[in-house]
């Protein structure tokens, strides 16, 4: 094989992975899931109907807890929600929420939603009137398969 030909499958190869690196952890910086539920769900400020949502968390340095909740379809930003960092014991290789469990004719309150292979999560900050109520509910792990 030519000199010339060697150096440019080498450089080609540089170009590919400095292209495709990126591309592999962009899901990682911003934790892009879509979580689909088959009951309405509440969150901080408001409750989400039934059905397939994205939450992406903001790339911004300064603030790595800000988690936004767009539409399936990306047309609608639902919420622009600042969250608390929270640890589980193990990371697992599945997307994890949990929920409060509330009475039968509340919808379940999103607690807290987990990246899959991050041990740190994210906790969604309710109002102190809906804290109490949602610290006595017993609380309801979900794994989910990710979805893309």
């Amino acid at each position: 094989m030519s000199y010339t030909k060697l150096l440019s499958m080498s450089l080609c190869l540089a170009l590919a992975f400095t292209t495709l690196v990126p591309l592999a952890r962009a899901d990682e910086r911003d934790q892009l899931t879509k979580l689909n539920f088959t009951q309405p769900v509440e969150i901080p400020g408001q409750v989400l109907p039934a059905g397939s949502y994205w939450f992406v968390l903001q790339t911004d340095d300064s603030n790595r807890e800000v988690v936004q909740i767009y539409s399936d379809d990306w047309s609608q930003l639902y919420a622009t929600l600042q969250t608390i960092p929270t640890q589980r014991s193990q990371p697992t290789d599945q997307t994890e929420v949990r929920f409060a469990e509330r009475p039968h004719s509340q919808p379940e309150a999103l607690l807290r939603w987990y990246y899959p292979g991050f041990r740190t999560g994210h906790e969604f900050v309710y109002p102190n009137s809906n804290k109490r109520e949602l610290q006595q509910d017993g609380k309801q792990d979900v794994l989910a398969a990710p979805t893309l």
